[in-house]
């Protein structure tokens, strides 16, 4: 009976709420990796890598229920038109497997045949959906005594207005999956075509075409919304929507029916069914995009899941075993759907609030405060009344987080490197040390950086490896940057510094970076350089966590393990000296 007043308030916050967020997040992350981009560089260090993990948990349980749910409210359709036989009623598992794996092979194709299935699908779902909304209308206009009865229900039930708008307020979170859509549009922005003079840094015509593309897709469904909401609402008797009625859950599917026969009704059903299994396209093409962006980034997932259709499969299996367990039912599965849509636009606006803040616009700031604060509301109404989205969310949550740590552990060794630069005084200082018999090396943890700091060094290191007086040497320093990111750029700094010769440079971490180095000079100067260390007093558990969380510890034996795990040639590793 509400249904249309809450759907205005729907309308109201996606177009006046969801849009403006998500037109600034394309803004500020043009390349599909959505809000959580804009919150990642707001927050470093481990605390925003797992921030950062515990949103992709969400975005698992968005992406994923969408392929789930999708089809098996497709199925749905199936089963429930009228000239479907009947012997496919009981197997709504195995059709929506089936359609899963459909939706998995199309993307094994590749994602321009998707799209491509995508725009057709599309095209015809309005159409029919149109022609379903016209006709309802006309039929209400040359009924008019059913809204009539309508509006008497409304103020017998309501005292008044404002009455009927609170009691819409409370339905109003579970109306929110009509927001879905807003978090993959602009997780597929790469898939957006911009002008030929964009670039890499500022794609602005890719920008302005995801504007577009989120601006017309939030006003059409606004209008089939308000429309569609109040055709079906006053035209299908209210028992028609319990549970087991022929309107549970296709509404303009029975007007199809009701006003314009079988025929144009299984029609409409097959571009329903089409649709909605198509519907996990968008969610899939989010997550290919996604995942490769930050897992490998981070360490917590091998090479391979920046591949299609490896991921592809992945995903694909993982969309089957949350059919099986939910037995394909809808109503079981929108909760946790609702719960991660919810929770992404709730990250999404707080981190365009904090973004507006930071320019220091305090008409924003209070605009997007308040857009905040309602989808604050809707999130947790939705939590509390469908708790089991959170606990779903938490069982991906709690695998990204088990695979992350273990795949962080056991990439630890590997290089983590992936390019090393010289600038021009390091390549002088290196060309001139591999123009005598032996590069050699000393690894400095620099302090003071003082004389008196390189005079110690050298003669303690001399001293102990019993290096001549007569050997040049390059002191290698490394400086920690941010220890939770997995691999990075290495920029070698050259510097002669109270008469010492230093290469200096910044890493995620101290061992990785040195062992990069020497294979980067072997394979430059043809030498196999010495690098030459101290044993470091401490208990070696402390050490190795150390390593893992600080990207410090001891760094000599981890050095020679990136060597032996990077180069299985022993004869042409460097060469590591411990004292």
């Amino acid at each position: 009976m509400l249904s249309p007043i809450a759907t205005i308030l729907l309308v109201l916050l996606t177009l006046f709420g969801a849009l403006p967020i998500y037109r600034r997040v394309a803004a500020d992350s043009p390349h599909g990796e959505g809000s959580i981009a804009m919150l990642e560089r707001l927050l470093s260090w481990w605390q925003g890598k797992l921030f950062v993990l515990v949103l992709l948990g969400f975005v698992a349980t968005d992406f994923i229920i969408t392929i789930t749910l999708s089809a098996a409210d497709a199925t749905a359709h199936v089963l429930e038109n009228p000239l479907v036989p009947d012997v496919l009623d009981g197997h709504q598992v195995a059709v929506t497997l089936l359609l899963i794996a459909l939706l998995g092979g199309v993307f094994l194709k590749g994602f321009t045949e998707a799209i491509g299935i995508a725009v057709g699908l599309v095209a015809t779902y309005l159409a029919l959906n149109l022609v379903v909304v016209t006709v309802a209308l006309e039929h209400l206009a040359a009924n008019p005594e059913l809204i009539v009865d309508w509006e008497q229900l409304l103020t017998t039930s309501y005292s008044s207005p404002l009455a009927m708008v609170a009691v819409a307020l409370v339905v109003f979170p579970k109306l929110a999956l009509g927001l879905s859509g807003f978090e993959t549009g602009v997780a597929v922005m790469p898939l957006v075509r911009g002008d030929p003079h964009d670039t890499p840094e500022r794609p602005r015509g890719r920008i302005h075409n995801t504007r577009k593309l989120l601006t017309t897709a939030a006003l059409i469904m606004s209008g089939f919304l308000i429309t569609s909401s109040f055709a079906t609402t006053v035209l299908i008797p209210h028992q028609e929507f319990e549970a087991g009625g022929q309107a549970s859950g296709r509404a303009l599917a029975f007007l199809a029916h009701e006003y314009l026969g079988n025929g144009f009704g299984t029609a409409y059903d097959l571009s329903a069914i089409g649709i909605l299994w198509f519907a996990g396209a968008s969610a899939m093409a989010g997550l290919l995009n996604i995942v490769p962006r930050y897992l490998p980034r981070y360490g917590i997932a091998p090479e391979w899941t920046r591949a299609v259709r490896p991921l592809a499969l992945a995903f694909t299996a993982i969309a089957f075993a949350i059919t099986v367990i939910f037995r394909a039912d809808v109503e079981a599965q929108a909760g946790a759907y609702a719960t991660g849509v919810l929770v992404l636009m709730f990250s999404a606006a707080i981190a365009v609030t904090l973004s507006v803040r930071r320019g220091s616009r305090r008409s924003a700031v209070l605009a997007f405060g308040l857009i905040t604060l309602v989808f604050a509301y809707t999130t947790i109404a939705n939590i509390l009344e469908r708790p089991d989205g959170v606990k779903i969310a938490s069982f991906f949550i709690a695998a990204i987080l088990t695979t992350s740590l273990i795949s962080r552990v056991t990439r630890a060794t590997e290089l983590r490197v992936t390019e090393v630069r010289l600038d021009e005084t390091a390549g002088r200082l290196i060309e001139e040390a591999a123009a005598n018999s032996e590069i050699r090396i000393i690894a400095n943890e620099p302090h003071a950086r003082d004389i008196l700091e390189y005079i110690e060094k050298a003669y303690e290191e001399r001293k102990r490896h019993q290096i001549s007086p007569k050997d040049p040497l390059l002191f290698l320093e490394v400086t920690v940057s941010d220890p939770s990111e997995f691999a990075s750029q290495l920029q070698v700094v050259g510097e002669e510094r109270h008469g010492y010769r230093i290469l200096r440079m910044e890493s995620s971490a101290v061992a990785n970076a040195i062992a990069a180095v020497l294979l980067h000079l072997r394979d430059l100067t043809g030498k196999r350089p010495h690098v030459y260390f101290d044993w470091t007093e401490g208990n070696p558990v402390a050490h190795l966590l150390r390593f893992l969380i600080f990207g410090s510890g001891e760094v000599a034996p981890v050095t020679r393990e990136v060597h032996r795990a990077a180069e299985p040639d022993l004869r042409q590793r460097p060469f590591v000296h411990v004292a």
